[in-house]
């Protein structure tokens, strides 16, 4: 509780990210890893091997940009400074975590953007000497706090959000790697599925490189006979994807 004041008074962002609740948003997943840490290590062992996938093979390792860079567990920052002359961490809020984790590497730089804006895929990855843009993570909680603030009535904003994101990123000239969770799923302790919730709100993506589960709320974490699942799809080639998908 004392940890997550400090992070609420302390972290730097901007007021308006602040009052929409991204600030409070990156405090409960920051508490939240912590609690799970043994539980995501799987999820984020295959996250980090999809990212470094995605760098091999480029023409040219100018630039990188990861899109929701947030807490940087599934981002292996350590490669990707090492591979590129330049890495743009790009999120609502840089939590104390990741400042303390990029201080020392001189060619990252930390880029404070709202995600959920209309073309900010493409004002922050759109540039000529971006040769990787990594969208980490973010798909499926971009229309979180939106639909908080519209409410259950608008049904249809989720899935706009969510289209607008994979187009802008298909649109990219530069290779994407996409990481995203696609769906949710409870458990009870016997295996059986008491609810499911389609997190990309019936947006349907092609065939992933890897998909895996991860155990996102282990029993205990949100109810005692409860766990929280998530299936997830990464791509380390995003627009090979859409290309294999279109003939298939």
């Amino acid at each position: 509780m004392l940890l997550d004041l400090f992070h609420f008074l302390t972290t730097p962002v901007p007021w308006t990210h602040r009052r929409r609740g991204y600030l409070r948003e990156s405090i409960l997943l920051l508490s939240r890893s912590r609690r799970c840490r043994v539980a995501w290590a799987p999820h984020l062992v295959q996250a980090r091997a999809v990212i470094a996938r995605a760098c091999e093979g480029l023409a040219r390792r100018r630039t990188v940009v990861v899109l929701g860079s947030g807490l940087l567990d599934d981002v292996p920052l350590d490669h990707l400074a090492a591979y590129f002359a330049e890495v743009r961490l790009v999120d609502a809020v840089h939590p104390w975590p990741t400042r303390w984790a990029v201080r020392t590497k001189p060619n990252v730089t930390l880029v404070t953007a709202d995600l959920t804006e209309p073309g900010a895929v493409l004002v922050h990855g759109a540039g000529p000497e971006v040769d990787l843009v990594i969208s980490a993570n973010l798909l499926s909680q971009l229309p979180i706090l939106p639909l908080d603030g519209a409410g259950a009535t608008e049904s249809s904003l989720g899935r706009q959000i969510v289209r607008a994101h994979i187009d802008d990123l298909t649109r990219l000239r530069a290779r994407v790697c996409l990481i995203t969770d696609i769906e949710q799923i409870e458990e009870d302790r016997d295996g059986r599925v008491t609810d499911r919730f389609d997190l990309l709100h019936e947006v349907a993506l092609p065939a992933p490189d890897r998909a895996w589960v991860w155990d996102l709320a282990p029993f205990g974490e949100t109810a005692r006979h409860r766990r929280l699942v998530h299936r997830v799809h990464g791509y380390a080639d995003w627009h090979a994807a859409v290309e294999a998908g279109n003939s298939s």
